[in-house]
């Protein structure tokens, strides 16, 4: 059997292409262009690049990007200030607070203030609970990338026994529930699951979003599974060897001949999240749209 590699970057190059194509549409029907704001609360290297990833993704699909920093030492109540002004500027179709914020400040608490129909994270209460639901609102933006991942392979979702290893609000409970609107039957494991391997192995779908390198082994995986790495993990130069110090949470090498399709780290699902973001932001704006605003 051979092994479909799924290639994250061709099809986020073609999730942007449509977004730009439909931001056109929309500035001409309604003279209005979309704006995305991000907010990052001091100078974190690896989320100062994600964030300027973000602004010029932003103006490549003709949306225009709104950059807020605020000092590492930043209280509650200046990012409380930020977030309700963006909430309030009608340019900015969509918010997003980069996360981890610095130790003294509540990440949850606030992304909740941001308007959850400018929430282009889906991470607010609102949001999350409308996914929960099964009614309309904006998905936490990997999720769905995932989504899109499973679409191109033309995996069938309905009746298929899902397996998503990690718990997290960020990704494994919207993971779940996603797929649950698909259709499937889904386990959720943790790291309170007996027997991890033997539950991953009845899985047609096999999701793994852990942070722990390589954690997932050939004898995890049913042959013929779509195996998708949402792990993003950076090995010391010993560990490493001559290879990438960058490694997903599937041992690749190993499941390859057992699944029918699976994401490489690096190139597979980490691509998509800005992708879905821009989306996100198109709908979001649609939304505010429609709502009169």
């Amino acid at each position: 059997m051979s092994t479909t590699i799924i290639d994250g970057k061709a099809v986020a190059a073609r999730v942007r292409a449509e977004v730009a194509r439909d931001v056109a549409d929309f500035v001409a029907r309604t003279g209005r262009t979309p704006g995305l704001a991000t907010v990052l609360v001091g100078e974190d290297p690896a989320s100062a690049v994600y964030v300027g990833g973000k602004q010029r993704a932003c103006a490549e699909v003709g949306m225009t990007p709104f950059d807020h920093r605020l000092p590492v030492d930043a209280s509650h109540e200046q990012v409380q200030q930020t977030l309700e002004g963006l909430n309030a500027n009608p340019d900015v179709s969509g918010i997003l607070l980069q996360l981890p914020v610095p130790a003294h400040l509540d990440g949850p608490s606030l992304t909740g203030l941001i308007d959850a129909v400018k929430d282009v994270d889906g991470l607010t209460p609102v949001n999350a609970g409308l996914l929960s639901l099964g009614r309309e609102g904006l998905r936490p933006c990997t999720p769905l990338g995932v989504m899109e991942l499973l679409k191109e392979t033309g995996a069938q979702l309905e009746s298929a026994e899902a397996v998503v290893i990690g718990r997290s609000n960020l990704f494994g409970k919207p993971m779940g529930a996603l797929l649950l609107a698909g259709n499937a039957t889904v386990t959720t494991c943790h790291s309170r699951t007996r027997d991890l391997p033997g539950v991953c192995a009845r899985a047609d779908i096999l999701i793994a979003a852990v942070g722990r390198p390589r954690i997932v082994t050939a004898d995890f995986v049913k042959q013929g599974a779509v195996v998708i790495d949402v792990g993003m993990n950076r090995l010391t130069p010993e560990q490493a060897g001559n290879k990438s110090g960058l490694v997903g949470d599937v041992d690749f090498d190993a499941v390859l001949p057992r699944a029918s399709a699976i994401t490489p780290v690096p190139g597979g699902v980490g691509p998509m999240t800005i992708a879905m973001l821009l989306r996100n932001t198109l709908q979001a704006a649609e939304m505010q749209v429609a709502q009169g605003r």
